[in-house]
């Protein structure tokens, strides 16, 4: 496989690394959005959290929390936005599962998670929820 951030995680490629552990590798981010912005990167290849085995999930979840709590502590920001792009549609450009961490501080100009999309249903939250469960 030639995957850059399978090649990343698993240290072929050099990388500033922060946080590791046996599933997931952080490195800070080259084009980061604030100091601080970390990736957190499965060690195995998955293109988006849905295709990440069960059992690495936990491992990779951990790296996040771990990750923030350093950035936290080292740089003393006033929030975090974590997320994950899923899809091209969703801004994804490299198909290998990563969890942004970006530390954010007041007047940053920065926004929520819900200024990404504007794109309201439909349909009733029943009937979205019936769709879902039926």
């Amino acid at each position: 496989m030639d995957c850059l951030f399978c090649k990343i995680a698993n240290k072929e490629i050099p990388a500033q690394i922060v946080y590791e552990n046996a599933d997931a590798t952080a490195v800070l981010d080259v084009n980061p959005r604030a100091p601080g912005h970390t990736m957190i990167l499965s060690k195995v290849h998955a293109g988006n959290i849905l295709e990440l085995p069960d059992g690495k999930i936990e491992g990779v979840f951990k790296a996040v929390k771990e990750t923030t709590g350093l950035l936290n502590k080292k740089l003393k920001p006033d929030g975090f936005t974590i997320g994950i792009n899923h899809g091209k549609v969703s801004g994804q450009t490299v198909e290998h599962l990563h969890i942004h961490v970006i530390p954010r501080w007041t007047g940053d100009g920065g926004g929520s998670i819900h200024s990404v999309v504007d794109n309201r249903p439909k349909e009733s939250l029943e009937e979205v929820k019936n769709k879902l469960i039926s």
